[in-house]
């Protein structure tokens, strides 16, 4: 799998796609709106799209909700089709098997058991809930791993095989710029950390995600 070029799989799936008589249900994994820019305005046009709000990793508590917030006002504005699924927030439970991780560096192994839960999470609801698609706005991060991303999906995919993995790489083709000016354009609220209580910087160290 890390020879596969993933935004050009992405792109022969949506031309896949665009010979079917009707659009497929896909639910998105998204973690907040500017992360998901780019990736809406890529999908929507070929997907039934529904959005799964599932980040009991991010902290504190208010930091979670602002996020949400600000992507169900995107939504509202923009995507008025689009439905929003948000399970409970449970930030406790969630982090139990990362605590041991704690004092590794962002972008490593604890990242990638966060990505894993997440996804793992939201792919289940995707098969108990009679979806085609399943995929994530995360490869869309200059900070986070398109290749393990794509990796876990490939993964779940033979875990829930009732479920197809898009894969994608969305910051490709300057798709993290495109976004990100579409998300300074609008206003939006952009964190300063990635989520996890871990991951929080300095203030004087901080960068937009």
């Amino acid at each position: 799998m890390n020879k596969l070029h993933y935004y050009l799989l992405s792109q022969e799936e949506i031309s896949k796609i665009k010979t079917l008589p009707n659009k497929p249900k896909l639910l998105l994994h998204a973690c907040c709106a500017p992360c998901s820019c780019f990736p809406l305005s890529f999908l929507h046009d070929h997907f039934q799209i529904t959005i799964y709000y599932n980040n009991s990793n991010i902290y504190p508590q208010a930091e979670y909700q602002t996020r949400l917030e600000e992507l169900k006002k995107y939504l509202s504005e923009y995507y008025p089709d689009i439905e929003i699924i948000i399970p409970t927030y449970d930030h406790d439970g969630y982090m139990e098997s990362l605590r041991p991780y704690k004092d590794m560096r962002e972008g490593q192994q604890r990242c990638f058991i966060c990505y894993a839960k997440r996804m793992d999470e939201a792919y289940a609801f995707a098969q108990d809930h009679g979806f085609d698609y399943f995929t994530t706005v995360m490869t869309v991060s200059r900070q986070k791993n398109s290749l393990k991303i794509n990796e876990i999906g490939h993964a779940l995919s033979q875990k829930y095989p009732k479920v197809k993995y898009f894969y994608s790489d969305f910051k490709k083709k300057d798709g993290f710029l495109i976004g990100n000016n579409m998300a300074k354009a609008l206003n939006m609220y952009r964190q300063k950390y990635c989520g996890c209580e871990y991951s929080m910087p300095k203030e004087e160290n901080i960068n937009e995600r």
